[in-house]
């Protein structure tokens, strides 16, 4: 687990200085160890520029990167983990390679001499990579499947940049720092800017899946991968026994992912996801796992109680940690600088700061990130399934039901507000972001200055779509994998245990798993109003009945408390005081009433608050 920078092009001035100061800005991925590599090529018109961070977690001795194949002068520099590294060494060595270490890194360089750009396709892990081939003068840059490790490019006349981080490329020269008005649309409607594109103009994610090859001047870019929650399913004869495959599928995603040469444990919420990774972790190691867990001073909002019982039911050596409202203050703008973006969730800093708790005693850990993409764990699951017999009702009954519960429920049943509405959104690309308290197409043209509504470009919305005639749970379980997954939650799991100088694994993120799961009838992931039923059955002899059976609660801060009370005047400041960087965005009429309305407890924009403040805080940061 790593950071790398670099670039291929044009010969950059002061290229030594360029490139360690690229480093230098992500020393937090790699604080053991760091390593450059230049080479001239073109007739010394050209160069290429490649520069490595280390954390050190597996051949702690042999893994100095960049590392070089002497056979063919290829140079690598990997950001990562490759979980079959050791199965893919057997092979290679089986047709003729030697191998000097026994790192992963080696393992990809032997791959792409063995089999080319191809070689991503056998690798089952988290990776970002950049590999330069000396002989054919070409730089090969690649990501993982679903984009659990990033990887940023700018391009410039055929040069381009590429960093694990976007305040690496901002190193680099001739990078402007300014926003890109129409990822500003993208993140008012998902909380995020879903890739290919960042806030910053001209700076962009490879996208997950996909590999990319420059060579003369041209990076050219293919997708190796798609989750197969795109194709409907073919109807296939579903495996004898598809819950003890998919337990099977499941432990073995935990066993790979705790090969380490150094401490490691997991990160525990009392959830049914990460209680599974602690459980069959405790199958595979005869010492206590070390757990870690935070909570909050409000009862309701924190999990503390189910993690405990489920660390005294394994014995595990358990940490725990208690955050308030100052440490959201106090760590916010620190959260926006490791992630170089407004911050889509206010769990970020919870987690940042359990990781830096967790630094105190291991080096890696595990997680149970994932898992609702892919099993179906949410409550928009379930209603995704009954969405399209409620639009089939006439306009005037749909919107009456609407109108009512908005005005009847109280308002601690925002969520079922949110649901109902969303519900009534026919158009895929508006309602599918809508789950998670986006703002829809008509809030978005209610609340922004008309001199930011020209940049709305209806075109740029989501693209991603399956194949006809697929389900409704497919369909939105696609989206979350390709939009929501990578573009928020991965990123925050990489960016927060990396920003404490961690690894995070993620055994539910399992390409094979993932697979085998997407073979299964809808009603093996969600069977009436019962979310992960698979995940449910099987775990029924390993954990208790109060996890099996607990309600959806998901890593809630209570920010929704804390802007009515000890962060109301902080909002306000931020968003509408003399110093706002970006109050003009907005229809000032608009903005004040979402103030008014939440903190008044009349109507819970917490989602939108939070959106609106982070902008405003990456603008003081960034710009």
């Amino acid at each position: 687990m790593c950071g790398i920078a670099g670039w291929i092009g044009s010969t950059v001035p002061n290229a030594g200085t360029v490139l360690r100061s690229m480093a230098d800005k992500i020393a937090h991925r790699g604080p053991d160890d760091e390593g450059f590599h230049f080479d001239s090529f073109g007739g010394e018109s050209l160069q290429v520029a490649l520069a490595h961070r280390r954390l050190s977690i597996i051949d702690l001795e042999g893994g100095h990167q960049p590392m070089y194949d002497p056979n063919n002068g290829n140079v690598i520099v990997f950001n990562g983990e490759i979980y079959n590294f050791q199965e893919l060494r057997d092979e290679l060595r089986s047709r003729g390679s030697q191998f000097a270490s026994n790192s992963d890194t080696e393992v990809i360089l032997h791959a792409y001499a063995a089999w080319g750009t191809a070689c991503v396709e056998r690798f089952r892990g988290m990776f970002a990579f950049a590999i330069w081939d000396k002989r054919q003068s070409k730089l090969f840059l690649a990501r993982d499947h679903f984009g659990k490790k990033p990887l940023f490019l700018y391009e410039n006349r055929g040069l381009v940049a590429f960093a694990s981080e976007i305040k690496s490329i901002l190193e680099f020269p001739g990078v402007e720092r300014a926003m890109d008005e129409v990822a500003m649309w993208e993140y008012l409607s998902y909380r995020y800017v879903p890739a290919p594109r960042s806030l910053f103009k001209n700076i962009r994610h490879l996208l997950p899946g996909t590999l990319a090859v420059w060579s003369k001047g041209n990076l050219v870019e293919q997708r190796y991968f798609c989750p197969p929650d795109m194709n409907k399913l073919d109807g296939g004869e579903v495996p004898k026994n598809p819950q003890a495959t998919f337990m099977e599928k499941l432990d073995e995603a935990v066993r790979i992912r705790m090969v380490s040469d150094v401490p490691f444990g997991a990160f525990l919420s009392g959830g049914i996801d990460s209680s599974a990774v602690v459980g069959l972790m405790s199958r595979h190691i005869s010492s206590p796992v070390n757990t870690y867990s935070i909570g909050f001073s409000e009862s309701q909002y924190s999990e503390l109680t189910h993690a405990n019982l489920i660390a005294k039911q394994f014995n595990t050596n358990h940490h725990e940690l208690v955050v308030s409202e100052k440490d959201i203050q106090e760590q916010l703008d620190c959260v926006i600088r490791l992630k170089d973006t407004p911050v889509s969730e206010p769990s970020d800093i919870p987690i940042l700061l359990l990781a830096i708790e967790a630094s105190k005693t291991v080096k890696m850990v595990l997680t149970g990130e994932g898992s609702d993409e892919l099993l179906g764990g949410y409550p928009k699951h379930v209603y995704e399934g009954l969405g399209y017999r409620f639009r089939h009702l006439p306009r005037l009954i749909r919107n009456g039901m609407i109108n009512s519960a908005s005005s009847l429920l109280p308002y601690r049943y925002y969520r079922q507000i949110t649901a109902l509405k969303s519900l009534n959104i026919a158009d895929d690309k508006d309602r599918l972001p809508r789950w998670f308290g986006a703002l829809s197409i008509a809030e978005r043209h209610n609340l922004v200055s008309p001199d930011l509504y020209q940049h709305y470009d209806r075109s740029q919305d989501f693209q991603y779509q399956t194949e006809p005639g697929n389900s409704p749970l497919r369909k939105i379980l696609f989206f979350d994998q390709t939009s929501w997954l990578p573009g928020n939650l991965l990123e925050r799991g990489d960016r927060m245990t990396m920003g404490a100088s961690i690894e995070g694994r993620m055994p539910f993120m399992d390409v094979e798993l993932a697979r085998f799961i997407s073979t299964l009838p809808d009603h093996y992931r969600v069977r009436g109003r019962t979310t992960k039923w698979i995940l449910r059955q099987m775990m029924a002899e390993l954990l208790p009945e109060s996890i099996l059976n607990r309600p959806k609660v998901g890593f809630r801060v209570p920010v929704n408390v804390w802007f009515q009370t000890s962060l109301k005047d902080y909002l306000y400041d931020h968003l509408t005081g003399s110093d706002s960087r970006t109050k003009n965005f907005y229809q000032q009429d608009q903005l004040v009433r979402i103030l008014d309305e939440h903190s008044r407890g009349k109507v819970n924009h917490e989602k939108v608050l939070w959106t609106l403040l982070t902008l405003e805080m990456w603008h003081r940061a960034y710009l």
